[in-house]
């Protein structure tokens, strides 16, 4: 067991590279057994090194038994762990969805899907920044091949836009991680959290311009104002399993600020601590506000979803801001729950638009569905989910956000934007319903496409993720609460991962 926390690297790296091999590279059935089983793998692995974590601590990996600052590290803690099990079982329920025939529209959109899963676990698992750097590579070069997976000019000027941002985010990390190890001597993130504190006064100003670069580059992974405009056209012209997928990508920033601006430069960082906090509490502000009006503005439900995703990496980042356990511990629970929920209903936005033939998901009259009951019922069980409504798990993270404020101040900002975008998510989400559902003329479509059995079953795995976390939310939020306390406390993030510095 003492190399369960690689594995969830592993499994898709072996997975993804045998799906090149000729067995399997000709078949595409023979590929969707193959992803199927190892997604599944990779979930049981993901959620038992969950439990391990909870029971026995945290498990530091060091790879060739190099041990840190010197090695690569890799660090299951109950933060890392419960994204991971996030990303995998989003993972396999997309990949559900996918193989009934979304996976013929280009190459080795399987390999792809799972050097991508790679790349994000990697990401969550890293103790590096520099390794951090590498694997938001891994997932960004898969994620260009994936978004013009199925072809067409929209995707096309999608995915250039996306590259040629990324590409200069990756340039700013570059930067970033230069200065900082020029000041600091490692990238090691607990070996960094240790010698912050203690940096020479003549080294502060050009350590700090380092971090601040970090933070505009996790800020453009996290769609944070004003880094957030390519978010709602790239997820809405991607196709259905890829802008699923992609609902975690927006985590990966948010999690990289967690933990970069917590466990490093936290409250112990001597001169440099909190640097990220007076700009990040304006812009989170700004980009719920951005996301609300994207919401109110949206012409189709794929559009409508991306714009939610940026309202929901705007509480996140809000929660950054805040910068205290509760904050942490609600912006966990109500991740995991935006996660899986905003994937979800991109899952079903393809649906609908498969059978309104040339209208697809825009808010426009059309053909009736072929599926009227089937799709109603599951567009409002994600609309309510999305909206923040009880008795779904929305609702409950919300809750814990609003009360997670710690003075006036905070609270006169955050309540009424927060529920002014729940407000707006309703309206939009009712104008648009009622629009797909009953503002429709003529017969049913005759080119329209059925949803398939195992399509119906993702998109209700995804779902019933919500009612899961009401029933079990006692034991989830004790959870957040405890990766909270961890992420916050510096003794347990930092001096127990460095025992031979400390020695």
């Amino acid at each position: 067991m003492q190399h369960l926390s690689i594995l969830p690297i592993l499994i898709p790296l072996i997975v993804g590279a045998a799906l090149l091999l000729p067995p399997l590279s000709k078949n595409i059935q023979r590929q969707r057994v193959a992803a199927l089983f190892g997604l599944f793998s990779l979930m049981i692995s993901a959620f038992y090194l969950l439990y391990q974590v909870q029971m026995e601590g945290v498990h530091l990996y060091a790879l060739g038994d190099w041990q840190p600052p010197f090695g690569i590290v890799l660090v299951a803690d109950p933060v890392s762990v419960l994204l991971v099990a996030l990303t995998s079982f989003l993972a396999f329920a997309v990949m559900l969805y996918a193989v009934n025939g979304q996976d013929r529209g280009g190459a080795y959109f399987h390999p792809l899907f799972m050097f991508q899963v790679m790349g994000i676990n990697g990401a969550f698992l890293t103790g590096d920044i520099f390794n951090l750097f590498v694997f938001f590579e891994v997932l960004l070069i898969a994620s260009y091949a994936l978004l013009v997976h199925g072809g067409g000019k929209q995707r096309t000027q999608a995915t250039l836009h996306y590259v040629i941002l990324n590409l200069v985010g990756s340039s700013l990390f570059l930067f970033g991680l230069g200065i900082i190890y020029g000041t600091l001597g490692t990238l090691n993130m607990a070996d960094l959290a240790v010698k912050v504190s203690s940096l020479h006064a003549e080294n502060a100003t050009l350590a700090k311009t380092g971090a601040l670069l970090l933070l505009v580059v996790f800020g453009l992974k996290a769609a944070m104002l004003p880094l957030h405009f390519w978010l709602p056209k790239t997820y809405a012209s991607a196709s259905a399993p890829v802008a699923a997928l992609f609902a975690i990508m927006t985590k990966v920033g948010i999690y990289s600020i967690f933990r970069v601006y917590t466990v490093i430069f936290g409250d112990h960082a001597g001169e440099l601590a909190n640097i990220a906090t007076p700009w990040l509490w304006p812009l989170a502000l700004l980009t719920i506000v951005v996301g609300t009006i994207g919401i109110l503005a949206s012409p189709g439900l794929k559009t409508l979803i991306g714009n939610l995703v940026v309202l929901s990496s705007g509480t996140l980042l809000a929660c950054a801001a805040i910068n205290s356990e509760a904050a942490t511990s609600a912006a966990l629970y109500y991740l995991v729950h935006s996660t899986l929920a905003s994937a979800g209903l991109f899952l079903l936005a393809d649906m609908i638009a498969r059978q309104r033939g040339q209208a697809e998901d825009r808010f426009v009259h059309s053909r009736p569905l072929m599926q009227p009951r089937l799709l109603a019922i599951l567009f409002s069980v994600g609309a309510l989910a999305m909206i923040g409504m009880p008795p779904l798990s929305g609702f409950i993270g919300k809750i814990m956000i609003l009360q997670s404020t710690q003075s006036v101040a905070e609270s006169l900002w955050l309540w009424p934007l927060v529920l002014l975008g729940s407000l707006a998510a309703l309206i939009t989400f009712s104008r648009g319903g009622t629009t797909l559902f009953w503002r429709h003329n003529g017969n049913v479509s005759t080119e329209g496409e059925a949803a398939k059995p195992l399509e119906i079953t993702a998109v209700i795995l995804l779902f019933l993720a919500s009612p899961v976390m009401v029933i079990f939310g006692g034991d989830m939020t004790i959870y957040t609460q405890h990766a909270a306390h961890y992420l916050h406390d510096f003794q347990s993030s930092a001096y127990d991962l460095l025992p031979g510095i400390m020695q």
